[in-house]
């Protein structure tokens, strides 16, 4: 594992450790200063750069929108903008790259890319406390995530880097889901990724959303048997279950599957059964389910 990169006693970098932190070249950390003053950063008596921690941010939202296809010009446009009036930039102008601006992103990217489990930690329970737990999914966890999937798919990022930031957010939603408190009489939802399925953080996700709105939740693991979701179900008595997809796997490796787990869910007169994940909507055009309803809106649900 990278050894983390540390400031000085006055929290300034020197510009090879800016270089390391953003992954840019110290040409181009420059060029941009010079060309686009999106930063000043300090010199020190013989003359080299020192820059904030502000400062590294800054370029860290330069690159970004970077790689989002803008043009440097314009990026540096962005993220002045952003940067003098974000109350006005975000309120009035509803900016769609609010959420890639969001200070707690930057710094769980940061800290991903050199795979800093302990960082990780810290900066997700320091904007959990911060914002609260609705802005913390919408405006924190949802963009990293969604920047973990990007930084994976164009293989910026090795499997242990996306592996390990994946974790660390799962194991936290599951520790926020684990410690809090229900009423008596709360309704229960019960959720399960599919057998085969092993991407649970969006239905921890969508828990979360629950619990926010007074439920009881509680989460099967990763690719349980069928059998096991049967089980539960007839033993917990849910008055949902939450059914996860986000892959076709499931329906690829078992064609069956959705027939049995409708036939199963028409026995359960009590009990509401829903199905979301891409992978779900895909399927349909092989199967369309009587008792589980197939969607990817939680508002309906929640009513």
């Amino acid at each position: 594992m990278k050894k983390m990169i540390q400031p000085n006693e006055n929290g300034l970098f020197a510009i090879h450790q800016v270089a390391d932190i953003t992954g840019l070249s110290k040409q181009v950390i420059r060029k941009w200063e010079e060309r686009y003053g999106i930063i000043q950063p300090k010199r020190m008596d013989n003359g080299y750069r020192i820059y904030s921690q502000q400062d590294v941010k800054t370029i860290l939202k330069m690159k970004l929108l970077s790689e989002q296809g803008h043009s440097p010009k314009h990026a540096a446009l962005l993220v002045k903008e952003f940067t003098e009036e974000p109350e006005v930039s975000i309120q009035k102008e509803k900016s769609p790259y609010y959420e890639q601006w969001n200070e707690y992103v930057f710094q769980l990217l940061e800290k991903g890319r050199h795979c800093d489990e302990i960082e990780l930690n810290f900066i997700l329970k320091q904007a959990y406390h911060h914002v609260g737990l609705e802005q913390f999914l919408t405006n924190i966890v949802a963009p990293f995530l969604k920047e973990i999937g990007k930084k994976w798919e164009n293989q910026e990022w090795n499997e242990y880097q996306e592996s390990v930031s994946s974790l660390v957010v799962r194991d936290f939603l599951v520790q926020i889901r684990r410690n809090y408190q229900y009423r008596e009489n709360a309704p229960f939802v019960l959720g399960a990724c599919l057998p085969y399925e092993q991407h649970e953080v969006p239905l921890h996700l969508v828990l979360l959303r629950f619990m926010m709105k007074g439920w009881k939740t509680q989460l099967i693991g990763t690719s349980p048997a069928l059998g096991a979701i049967e089980s539960l179900v007839t033993k917990l008595k849910p008055d949902v279950v939450l059914l996860s997809a986000t892959t076709t796997l499931p329906f690829e490796t078992d064609s069956q599957l959705l027939r049995r787990l409708d036939q199963f869910a028409e026995k359960q007169i009590d009990i509401a059964f829903y199905l979301g994940g891409q992978g779900a909507v895909t399927n349909l055009l092989d199967y369309k389910p009587k008792a589980i309803i197939v969607t990817n809106s939680l508002e309906g649900i929640l009513k």
